[in-house]
């Protein structure tokens, strides 16, 4: 069965800013491009798994966010690198038609969608993210979660435990899986 690194979206990949939706907006985290590289070069599959409150929200929809992952897969390929899927949660609990999915992290639903989707072994991946909510969507689809200090990260440090293995940014965290 294939490895995978699931990986968070905003803070993690790319520079938080809140919402991010349109191409003049994606900036890479500092060593992100080099971070899928060595994902790329180890054989994991590198999947991206991201809320998008936004679109609940009513800020951007489904198209632009489309538009915006095709938009970061050509840079990532301009690279050398490339990512293997996205997979997004459209909803919040706050907003919208729907208010309680199983795909929202801190609920697996997306790592296991993918895990389906390509057969991944769970139990040989990993799952790297800024929040909480990465690292409890990463325990309960059974990966071992990383925390990153980039983004939200520095601040939930306290929130996911000792046991969770923390780095300062996706880098230094894929150097770890790729040992």
């Amino acid at each position: 069965m294939t490895r995978a690194v699931f990986l968070d979206r905003d803070g993690t990949l790319n520079v938080e800013t809140g919402y991010v939706h349109r191409a003049d907006e994606w900036e890479w985290v500092p060593g992100a491009i080099e971070a899928l590289r060595l994902l790329n070069a180890a054989g994991y599959l590198a999947i991206v798994v991201t809320n998008q409150a936004g679109i609940a929200r009513g800020l951007y929809g489904e198209t632009d966010l489309e538009a915006l992952h095709a938009h970061v897969a050509a840079d990532a390929r301009r690279h050398g690198v490339h990512i293997d899927a996205f997979y997004h949660c459209p909803h919040h609990p706050q907003f919208g038609a729907v208010r309680d999915c199983e795909c929202r992290k801190p609920a697996p639903g997306l790592l296991l969608r993918a895990q389906r989707d390509f057969g991944i072994d769970l139990a040989r991946s990993f799952m790297i993210g800024d929040k909480p909510g990465d690292i409890a969507a990463g325990r309960a689809a059974g990966v071992t979660a990383l925390l990153v200090e980039t983004g939200y990260g520095r601040e939930a440090r306290a929130g996911v435990g000792a046991d969770v293995p923390v780095f300062p940014d996706v880098l230094a965290a894929v150097r770890f899986v790729t040992g």
